[in-house]
């Protein structure tokens, strides 16, 4: 596995934090709460893709906030539609999570 220096949520700077808030705000309720405990880990702990984007918070905040918008219930699409669009294109590029 390789390791990825990350910032853990409890020695998160001022800006850290906000960024996070931030980009959470935007995602849809139903991503608010972790599908499991044993898929979510601790907590206070940050899902892996996200903590590897902790040393640079502006580009956490760019990477992650793309998704909320793309979601946002103000656009044509339905959710179930979004969802399928995701499915497919995530069969297409054979990514398996």
């Amino acid at each position: 596995m390789t390791w990825i220096k990350t910032v853990p949520l409890a020695q998160a700077d001022e800006k850290l934090r906000r960024v996070l808030q931030m980009q959470q705000s935007l995602y849809p309720v139903e991503y608010a709460q972790p599908v499991s405990a044993a898929e979510s880990g601790p907590p206070d702990e940050l899902p892996g893709i996200v903590a590897s984007h902790t040393l640079i918070p502006d580009a956490l905040y760019h990477a992650f906030s793309t998704f909320g918008v793309l979601m946002s219930p103000d656009l044509p699409l339905t959710r179930r539609q979004h969802e399928m669009i995701t499915t497919v294109v995530s069969v297409t590029n054979r990514c398996f999570y």
